[in-house]
């Protein structure tokens, strides 16, 4: 019962806390801790802009040259490291549906760029104003449409700047490409080439010879890779038991996961895992992504193989 004065329960009520889809942070805040002992496994998508020093930042274990103008696309999924203190950035961080409903694609943003001229003028305003606005407009709903559209607009230019400098897709690049999103789904569960074939409605050797035509490796190693890779990931930056990650990807018996880790990397999981908290280049590692395989990148200071 109501007492006198009292407003009934229905009407009080607490305000709500909005998510916090787009944000924008310093790198030094994404650190596990202030040196980078270990890669940081990214839970959200991120554009990382470079705007003081030089020096290699670390996207899935390869290193990537860094100083003002530079430009990495980092994706949900991925370790990244910047053990190198000098290097400051802007970080762009924002949930998978910030984008929804939005005509643009993530993933047309090339891993690294190093802007010049008109393009980083632009990018280094949107940047800029984008982070004064998430930082005014934190919680506020209304101002939701326009930091999703200021993202947008930025995302949409870094892909256009990118495309112009890939050459014609081949042939193969569509075989190869849906492959991927595949094997991306169901790595964890298989890793042989005829369940994706039949996936695909092709045979063994259409995706052998698309996967040889744009990476330069067959289907079998583009599958290994990628498990490889998330292999490690999460030695890399978990504290996961071994057994349990590989369990995760699908080895019922440790010594299976361990004679497969050590053909792939070169190491065994525990020798790979020591490594991490050595300054870099701590192991040489070569597991990598099949999508990334097929993006431009710059060349490495140091070989991944």
């Amino acid at each position: 019962m109501v007492s006198p004065g009292q407003p009934p329960a229905a009407i009080v009520s607490t305000p709500s806390v909005l998510p916090v889809e787009i944000e924008t942070l310093d790198l030094a805040d994404l650190a596990g801790d202030p040196s980078w002992r270990r890669p940081v496994l990214v839970d959200r998508d991120l554009l990382v802009l470079t705007t003081g020093g030089h020096g290699d930042a670390e996207v899935d274990f390869q290193p990537l040259p860094c100083r003002p103008g530079t430009l990495l696309r980092v994706r949900v999924g991925q370790v990244l490291r910047c053990p190198c203190p000098q290097l400051d950035a802007t970080v762009v961080r924002w949930e998978a549906g910030a984008l929804r409903g939005l005509q643009v694609d993530p993933e047309a943003v090339p891993t690294w760029r190093q802007l010049a001229g008109e393009d980083e003028d632009a990018v280094i305003n949107e940047v800029s104003q984008l982070a004064v606005d998430c930082a005014r407009h934190r919680g506020v709903p209304a101002a939701q449409p326009l930091l999703r559209h200021q993202l947008a607009v930025l995302l949409l230019r870094l892909a256009l700047g990118g495309q112009e400098r890939h050459p014609a897709a081949r042939p193969e690049q569509d075989t190869f490409d849906r492959f991927c999103r595949e094997v991306e789904r169901d790595y964890q569960h298989t890793r042989r080439v005829e369940d994706y074939a039949a996936r695909l409605g092709c045979s063994v050797r259409t995706l052998t010879r698309a996967c040889l035509a744009v990476t330069g490796r067959s289907a079998k190693q583009v599958i290994d890779d990628r498990v490889a890779l998330q292999a490690s990931r999460l030695l890399a930056a978990t504290d996961e038991p071994v057994a349990r990650i590989g369990r995760r990807l699908g080895f019922s018996e440790p010594t299976n996961f361990g004679r497969f880790f050590g053909r792939e990397v070169g190491v065994s999981p525990g020798a790979f895992r020591a490594a991490r908290d050595e300054p870099p280049p701590a192991a040489i590692v070569r597991p990598r992504s099949p999508a990334e395989s097929s993006r431009a990148r710059p060349a490495p200071s140091r070989s991944l193989r």
